[in-house]
């Protein structure tokens, strides 16, 4: 794989943005890092798998997640790449050419959606199998609801992409008005949730927070973030606003769960807004440095090589995660659990839990990373009509927002699963035209390379 990521790297036009695709990697590295950091089953003195996280036992590790929250970074790489691709996509379209925008977004989608089917269906099984089994139908829900809720993210980031053309348009008419326009939306739908207490509004926000830092993403894209002092700014305004409303204001420090149930995150708060701004102007200030450093053959390949299996990283790392502590509960009676989160003993066995997770997902990179783009087209090129592409790429958003809110694993079905969500995303895929169909990489014999 290193040697295949290696020829990618030394094949990069030279005018590729690398700092993007470092940023990327490094956004997704620190979820993951951060999901293994945080969670910590342990064993009580009565014999107990008890569920505790770093977050409840330790008061200052609050602060550790505006490093470990980085999901803003990903969206100011994908407003980036989706001006980037979206731009040229319009050049090249002829006049009165039809199905521009649907190919051009069901292409997208392809590229997120694939990588997910193969976790929703393993989920599925073992969800199914476990409840014929006899086991603890809330054990299972646990289980599973630990390894998918990270499809939410998904569910989001297609709908914000899917705004791509109507977003782009309005920066090039309006500036940064078109950003600035989501920050009176989204502290209108706090007030209207805290202060008013309208029920299910503050959903609205994972549309408003991200498409504004998606906005940030064509800002850098069109080189208005080239003056780091200028990206400095916005980091120093960003953070300061940050301090303002949460160590001096309402909202609570740590950017997810809270004492008393408060999340910044799910959905996202103008505190996750003022993180993603500060974050924003922290990497844009550092583009200079990160871009130099990048010259570097081997820190280029490692980011390719990270580029080429991140969905499956990212959608896997919580499996891994469920499967050892599975095998260390049931097969080795909680054998290392013993210790509390946050206490000096567990910090110490952090780097060996660490190490035993890459362990247990070094597998599945290895099944899967090959085939993030394995559900291709099957229509033959035909254009995809409009109202099946908007419908289709809904059904997914929701299929997928479903099982990270509600999980796949149903307590009263036979079956023991949601069949109707297991099978939105495929259906919205279906509409889309997409078919398990493995596009599988062919290497020229002559060249060594690779060729789609």
């Amino acid at each position: 794989m290193w040697g295949k990521a290696r020829e990618l790297a030394q094949m990069a036009p030279p005018e590729r943005n690398r700092w993007a695709d470092f940023l990327r990697a490094l956004s997704i590295l620190a979820v993951v890092l951060g999901h293994w950091l945080m969670a910590g089953l342990y064993v009580d003195d009565a014999g107990e798998l008890q569920r505790g996280d770093l977050l409840t036992t330790s008061q200052w590790a609050h602060w550790l997640i505006w490093g470990f929250q980085v999901m803003p970074v990903f969206f100011l790489v994908g407003g980036f790449s989706n001006g980037m691709s979206w731009d040229p996509t319009l050049r090249k379209a002829e006049p009165g050419q039809t199905g521009v925008y649907r190919n051009w977004l069901a292409s997208r989608v392809q590229r997120l959606i694939a990588p997910t089917f193969p976790v929703l269906l393993l989920w599925a099984v073992l969800a199914v199998v476990m409840t014929q089994v006899g086991l603890d139908r809330g054990q299972i829900r646990d289980a599973t609801e630990a390894a998918l809720i990270p499809v939410w993210f998904l569910a989001v980031y297609l709908l914000v992409t899917a705004c791509t053309p109507l977003t782009r348009k309005a920066w090039k008419r309006f500036g940064w008005l078109s950003f600035a326009v989501y920050i009176p939306i989204a502290m209108l739908v706090d007030w209207l949730t805290f202060s008013v207490g309208v029920e299910y509004i503050n959903f609205t926000n994972f549309l408003w927070v991200f498409l504004a830092i998606h906005q940030l993403g064509f800002a850098w894209r069109d080189g208005r973030f080239e003056k780091p002092l200028f990206a400095f700014l916005w980091f120093v305004v960003g953070l300061a606003i940050l301090i303002s409303i949460t160590v001096y204001g309402f909202y609570p420090v740590s950017m997810v769960s809270a004492p008393g149930g408060f999340s910044n995150s799910l959905p996202p708060t103008l505190a996750l807004f003022a993180l993603g701004v500060a974050q924003v102007g922290l990497v844009l200030t550092l583009e200079p440095l990160g871009r130099k450093m990048l010259e570097n053959l081997s820190i280029w390949t490692a980011a390719v090589l990270m580029n080429g299996m991140i969905m499956t990283v990212y959608l896997w790392h919580l499996t891994a995660f469920v499967l050892v502590m599975t095998i260390v509960w049931i097969g080795f009676g909680g054998m290392g659990l013993n210790s509390v989160p946050g206490t000096g003993e567990w910090w110490a066995s952090r780097p060996l839990w660490l190490a035993i997770y890459i362990l247990a997902l070094l597998p599945m990179i290895a099944v899967f990373a090959r085939h993030e783009r394995s559900f291709g087209p099957i229509r033959g090129g035909r254009t995809v009509p409009k109202v099946r592409v908007v419908f289709g790429v809904l059904l997914i958003c929701v299929g997928l927002a479903a099982t990270a809110a509600i999980t796949i694993a149903s307590p009263e079905s036979l079956s023991g699963i949601r069949l109707w969500v297991v099978a939105l995303p495929f259906v919205g895929a279906a509409l889309l035209g997409f078919g398990p169909i493995y596009a599988m990489v062919k290497r020229d014999p002559q060249k060594g390379g690779a060729a789609s």
